[in-house]
């Protein structure tokens, strides 16, 4: 059950790519995709359905539903230069977590910390905020708290890696 609602997610991020931004077909499955994402731990915890394949399936739609939102909703903000740059750092910061992982472990090892939920919520939450807070504040606390994140993370893998090689 609570595979099939990740993949709702997925599904969802890519019907996001049709609607104009703000109309209310994308409000609507912004907010159903948001809303499996936040769904499916607590399913698959209390069905006791965890699994390693289902914490992959999710990291792969967070990526989808991410990249989706970022795609239709970048062109229709404006930040400055240096905050762009600064999501480019991050996302690369992300990829390396994921690379070093891969060739550590042989696998995907996907972190759900605290922090990432944390900007996970944010980066939801952001769109909702456009109306009264401008975006380059908003956008400027979601760097720095996924960038604690990415940090965070890639540590998480490098720690957890070591201690394989045990």
């Amino acid at each position: 059950m609570a595979n099939l609602i990740t993949t709702f997610r997925i599904i969802f991020s890519f019907a996001m790519l049709w609607p104009k931004v703000g109309s209310e077909g994308f409000i609507v499955l912004y907010l159903l995709a948001g809303l499996t994402d936040m769904a499916d731990g607590p399913v698959a915890r209390r069905t006791g359905t965890v699994s390693e394949s289902g914490s992959r399936l999710d990291t792969a739609a967070d990526i989808c539903f991410f990249a989706a939102a970022a795609y239709k909703i970048f062109p229709v903000i404006s930040i400055p230069w240096w905050l762009f740059a600064w999501i480019i750092i991050i996302a690369l910061l992300k990829v390396a977590g994921i690379v070093y992982g891969m060739i550590q472990n042989g696998r995907l090892t996907p972190i759900h910390s605290k922090a990432n939920k944390l900007t996970g919520l944010m980066m939801f939450v952001f769109p909702f905020t456009l109306t009264f807070i401008p975006e380059k504040y908003s956008v400027a606390v979601m760097c720095s708290l996924a960038t604690f994140a990415a940090i965070n993370e890639l540590s998480k893998t490098r720690t957890k890696s070591r201690e394989k090689q045990s």
